[in-house]
């Protein structure tokens, strides 16, 4: 496992690509009273991509010499985010995605110009896929939740959540490299904040992980919440998130439901299942501290709950 750094997360944040940085950070009175509490939302759904993918991506791109086919596996978010990056410096892309994905990500992978090819039941059969394809061919296989650098591409979030002194952060995890990215600069920069990991309760693979200090396969996932549904977690992932998260939580899929309802009403915003996750954490526990973020990741779902 290679340490993440968060003098690297402050580089990051000076070299991602302006229009997925310095995002609405504010707490809405509504939602406020409704959830008996302060919480501060970070909007990261106003962007080309709909979702915080972006940071990460284009951080990450950055490195990669021009020309050499990358290939990755993604629910539909992080696919984007690689393609966008790396249509800008004419690198061409190759996503593999589940065969039951969301087809309005489908759809916008490849207006970004990503290779689309669906494969198997879920993720991770179609990242074994992604896997394979590359090592045929020489081509470039990354994995969101393995590279450093995606890592700390969206640990810039935390750069520009420290002035805010929250007590609490509450983070929707899928693959992890989201709350470790944050987690790492939040360690070095606001020690008191605490961060908190929130789960699927239908994909809980990254929270028992978390709670056995080690990788833990599930055999299935059942939950709306895409973005979120890993089945499979990263080994790297797993060891950062062990070194900078201090809490995992689950939620229901009831609750997510509620929560995604909750913003809709209250804020206008329009979310998939997993931004709401944080929120959805504040209706299912008991939260400490009085000042409380949580990051709105994506926007991308089209189909209606509960």
């Amino acid at each position: 496992m290679v340490a993440l750094s968060a003098a690297n997360i402050a580089e990051a944040g000076q070299l991602v690509e302006p229009l997925f940085r310095n995002t609405p950070q504010f707490h809405d009175p509504v939602l406020d009273q409704r959830l008996g509490r302060e919480l501060v939302l970070k909007v990261e759904t106003l962007n080309p991509l709909g979702s915080f993918k972006g940071r990460g991506a284009s951080y990450f791109v950055r490195g990669l010499e021009p020309g050499r086919e990358v290939v990755c596996a993604s629910a539909g978010n992080f696919g984007q985010g690689i393609a966008y990056a790396a249509a800008a410096r004419g690198i061409p892309v190759t996503v593999f995605t589940a065969e039951n994905a969301n087809a309005g990500k489908v759809a916008r992978m490849r207006s970004f110009g990503a290779d689309v090819k669906q494969f198997g039941a879920d993720f991770d059969v179609a990242k074994d896929a992604a896997r394979e394809y590359a090592a045929a061919d020489g081509r470039l296989f990354v994995e969101d939740g393995e590279a450093p650098a995606i890592a700390e591409g969206a640990g810039t979030i935390g750069v520009e959540l420290v002035p805010l002194d929250l007590d609490t952060l509450l983070v929707p995890v899928g693959n992890g490299a989201l709350i470790a990215g944050i987690g790492c600069y939040l360690k070095a920069h606001s020690a008191w904040t605490r961060v908190i990991g929130v789960c699927a309760a239908g994909a809980p693979a990254m929270l028992r992980s978390w709670h056995d200090r080690t990788p833990v396969t599930t055999d299935s996932v059942d939950t709306m919440a895409d973005g979120i549904a890993v089945r499979v977690p990263v080994p790297a992932a797993v060891g950062w998130m062990l070194e900078y998260v201090d809490d995992m939580l689950a939620v229901e899929e009831a609750t997510i439901g509620r929560a995604m309802r909750l913003l809709r009403e209250t804020t206008g915003q329009l979310v998939e299942p997993s931004a709401a996750a944080g929120i959805a954490a504040l209706l299912d526990h008991e939260i400490p501290g009085e000042r409380t973020g949580t990051i709105i990741t994506g926007r991308n779902y089209l189909r209606e709950t509960g």
